[in-house]
């Protein structure tokens, strides 16, 4: 089969199209045929690690796991022997996280895993748009403790994470604040946002107006810049670890002095957030935003695009074609 496979780490360029060997699916695993996947921050993280402790988890010298892309969307082609919740045909998507492997033709997920059945109204490209950015977005805003009529500013509202955000928080009964840019002001409202900022017309952080939470969902500002936002008791919510890595040191640090508290969420990839989303998604209350499409063979010019830190919403790669 074709899979784009980086075997040293480095720029883009060092993702090249190779022939690897066909999966072969065990007992609890399916095999797919992988129709879109997605290029996002960690791909890119994990294909030039940055900073240097991300390659005890990536591969030393050399990349552990060669075949990138955490994102997919594709048919069930075969099924292991003890597998009953799936069949073959099957339209399905999912999560592979940091394990990785979907920039390929052909992926094995288990049973179990971070799969479902694609909802009836949505493309395979608009599918394998949804996991990463939902899981992280949820993740971090179930860590806050976001309840319904709460208020919540949602910094970086028109990427992959933001996206998702701003529709997660309005199904949890929020008041949501977006911060984007000019062009993405009607899209960010079209997403459910009660009132959008343009950061290109002035400092959002002087705005007067105090929320319950800051979720910085591109990792561009910081808990100092953002705490006049916070009402007392408020949380600002990190997605890195922030400049010098102070973000750790923050969350230890406002534990235990002051009231308003800095967070970083860990994501947690689970089949009962993807069911989630799938119920969304049938729902109207959750749709994927895509920015750009690339075919498979060029997916370094979507690294390069992710890297520009301007994309919005989502890039999605086309792998093959679904019936």
């Amino acid at each position: 089969m074709k899979a784009m496979v980086h075997t040293r780490y480095g720029s883009p360029d060092v993702v090249h199209l190779e022939a690897v060997e066909k999966p072969v699916p065990k007992d609890d695993e399916l095999l797919i045929r992988v129709v879109a996947t997605t290029v996002n921050r960690t791909d890119c993280g994990f294909r030039d690690p940055e900073p240097f402790f991300v390659r005890f988890i990536s591969g030393l010298r050399a990349p552990k796991q060669p075949i990138l892309g955490s994102e997919f969307a594709g048919e069930v082609e075969a099924v292991g022997t003890v597998v009953t919740a799936f069949e073959s045909g099957d339209r399905v998507f999912g999560l592979t996280g940091t394990r990785f492997g979907c920039h390929a033709e052909y992926l094995c997920v288990r049973e179990a895993g971070v799969v479902a059945t694609i909802p009836a109204s949505m493309t395979y490209e608009e599918a394998a748009a949804i996991p990463d950015g939902a899981t992280l977005a949820l993740s971090c805003l179930k860590r806050a403790g976001l309840q319904g009529g709460q208020d919540i500013l949602i910094y970086g509202a028109s990427g992959s994470i933001g996206t998702a955000g701003v529709q997660l928080a309005k199904h949890l009964g929020a008041n949501v604040t977006a911060v984007c840019g000019t062009r993405n002001l009607d899209l960010v409202t079209s997403l459910g946002a009660d009132a959008v900022i343009d950061y290109t017309a002035g400092d959002f952080t002087k705005s007067g107006a105090t929320y319950d939470f800051v979720f910085d969902a591109v990792g561009k500002s910081s808990f100092a810049r953002c705490k006049r936002l916070l009402k007392p008791g408020g949380t600002y919510i990190a997605t890195d670890l922030g400049f010098l890595w102070q973000v750790p040191f923050l969350m230890l640090w406002t534990s235990r002095f002051g009231d308003k508290k800095a967070i970083l969420a860990i994501p947690k990839e689970s089949k009962k957030n993807i069911t989630l989303f799938t119920e969304l998604i049938a729902a109207g209350e959750l749709r994927a935003v895509i920015d750009r499409r690339y075919p498979l063979e060029q997916i370094a010019e979507a690294h390069r695009y992710v890297e520009t830190e301007r994309k919005t919403g989502n890039v999605v790669v086309t792998v093959g074609e679904g019936r």
